[in-house]
């Protein structure tokens, strides 16, 4: 569906109101995608005080701008030539928000709603609109990436040990006990062999350390 352009329904509407200041919001078109036979609304809000609002519609086929109605704060709802009354309903919702609900959503109300706010100073504020596809299933949006946390470093001893007492301190000890084991043997073996020696080798030996 092509809309009607904004500047456009501007012009058209505009020779309603000649002399008005006008204000053209910079907002997102929303586009609700509503089931057949179910209820829509429409909601246009007001920043400021707001008077009344002014509702329209564009249909693509045929291309026609249609006046919906005009709602104030007291609710008093004046429709637009040939519109079903029964299924648009025109509100006020709290002190900042209307409504514009239609009943029995169809394949019909395909179009574009806009609405118009009008502040107690004259000054007309302009919707960028909202965009009807009745029965339209909504496009999907592509899956989110969820990143993983870093996976922290981690000791290769047990993780139930407690490290500081029987954790990884045994990859350092059992190599020192390994070297004094094998200095003690070594220790043991050479005086276990003097003392098998026979003493006038002994003697012998301690003369050749004694001379020069």
């Amino acid at each position: 569906m092509n809309p009607l352009p904004l500047a456009w329904t501007l012009l058209t509407v505009s020779l309603w109101t000649a002399g008005v200041s006008q204000i053209l919001l910079q907002e997102p078109i929303k586009v609700l995608y509503p089931k057949i036979s179910t209820p829509e609304n429409i909601d246009c809000n007001c920043n400021n005080s707001c008077d009344s609002v002014y509702w329209f519609r564009n249909t693509p086929n045929p291309n026609i701008l249609q006046f919906l109605g005009k709602c104030n704060n007291a609710e008093r709802v004046n429709y637009g030539p040939g519109v079903e009354k029964a299924r648009f309903k025109l509100s006020k919702r709290g002190n900042t928000a209307f409504v514009l609900r239609i009943e029995n959503v169809t394949e019909e109300d395909t179009g574009t709603y806009s609405c118009v706010l009008k502040a107690k100073s004259g000054t007309e504020v302009w919707k960028p609109g909202t965009v009807l596809w009745p029965g339209v299933t909504p496009p999907t949006s592509p899956p989110k990436m969820t990143l993983k946390p870093p996976v922290k470093p981690v000791c290769a001893c047990h993780p139930k040990k407690n490290f500081a007492q029987d954790g990884c301190d045994y990859m350092v000890l059992w190599p020192l006990v390994g070297v004094t084991a094998g200095l003690a043997l070594a220790l043991i073996y050479t005086l276990h062999y003097f003392s098998r020696l026979p003493k006038k080798c002994r003697h012998h030996f301690q003369k050749m350390r004694q001379m020069p």
